[in-house]
């Protein structure tokens, strides 16, 4: 690679002394005087073009090197050393505590101690007797002598049966009556009939009666009618059931809310109070 240095000299100057220098005289212009030429240098450089041959080399040398980088790390695995793992012995969890004693000098609590109930049985010896009598005599005298005595319980009570009571109860409370008879379960209530005011029963007379509370949207909405209302009547007067029959949905609620606040005379029938069912009328106006 050669280097050639270009400057710009005066025509003073000594030709043979450029050339042995290797600088290369341009010749002064308008544009580029003597002065700014002093003061430029150029150096050009020759670079030897690479074959390709070369540069395929170089490739593949890269490659290789970076393959390298990559494999050679995969081969080469580090060893475990067992000795470096100590055994960890399994320990059993220690047994629950036991709880903590009384304090001493505190309260004890009593033990109670139920006697337990003996029986005492008296056993009668059975003895063979001496001769058999060829004749046994009849009556009650004689079998009152040949029965023998019952003989008493110990621990027994005073003013009881002497040997017991035949299907008797061991611990049984003295003058028992046995078992108790239930007592019948109460008669039902029957039914009341609900007898449909008509042309054989008169409507009862009305007692007492509340004005329905005129519902707020109805009002602003200028909603007024009637509303018609099935009710039952109790014996006593008093409307447990109602329901509506016709109305607008607005003035229902305000009218059953009324109707269950009536009372009503009681109605007989046959001279027997009984429940009747009527339809009543409850009115909404809107100048009321």
């Amino acid at each position: 690679m050669a280097t050639h240095r270009i400057s710009i000299f005066g025509p003073m100057q000594n030709a043979p002394a450029r050339k042995a220098a290797g600088l290369v005289r341009l010749a002064p212009t308008v544009k580029n005087d003597v002065f700014l030429n002093a003061l430029l240098e150029m150096p050009t450089t020759q670079q030897a073009h690479r074959s390709p041959l070369e540069w395929a080399g170089a490739m593949a040398l890269h490659i290789v090197i970076v393959a390298a980088l990559i494999i050679v790390p995969l081969y080469t695995t580090g060893t475990i050393r067992l000795s470096e793992y100590h055994e960890i012995p399994l320990v059993a969890p220690p047994p629950p505590l036991a709880p903590p004693p009384a304090p001493a000098g505190g309260p004890v609590a009593p033990q109670i101690t139920r006697p337990k109930a003996k029986l005492n049985y008296t056993l009668q010896k059975l003895t063979a007797p001496a001769a058999i009598p060829k004749s046994v005599s009849s009556g009650s005298e004689g079998a009152a002598d040949a029965a023998p005595e019952l003989g008493g319980v110990l621990g027994g009570v005073p003013g009881g049966v002497v040997g017991g009571q035949i299907g008797g109860v061991v611990g049984g409370v003295l003058g028992g009556t046995g078992t108790a008879v239930p007592t019948p379960p109460p008669q039902p209530r029957p039914v009341q009939k609900i007898v449909r005011v008509g042309s054989n029963l008169k409507a009862p007379r009305l007692t007492y009666s509340v004005d329905p509370a005129y519902p707020p949207l109805a009002r602003e909405a200028h909603i007024w009618g009637t509303v018609v209302v099935e009710a039952v009547i109790d014996e006593h007067g008093n409307v447990v059931q109602a329901r509506v029959v016709s109305g607008h949905p607005l003035l229902m609620d305000a009218a059953l809310k009324a109707v269950l606040q009536w009372k009503y005379e009681p109605t007989t029938l046959n001279g027997q109070p009984v429940s009747v069912e009527l339809q009543v009328q409850v009115h909404f106006n809107l100048n009321s």
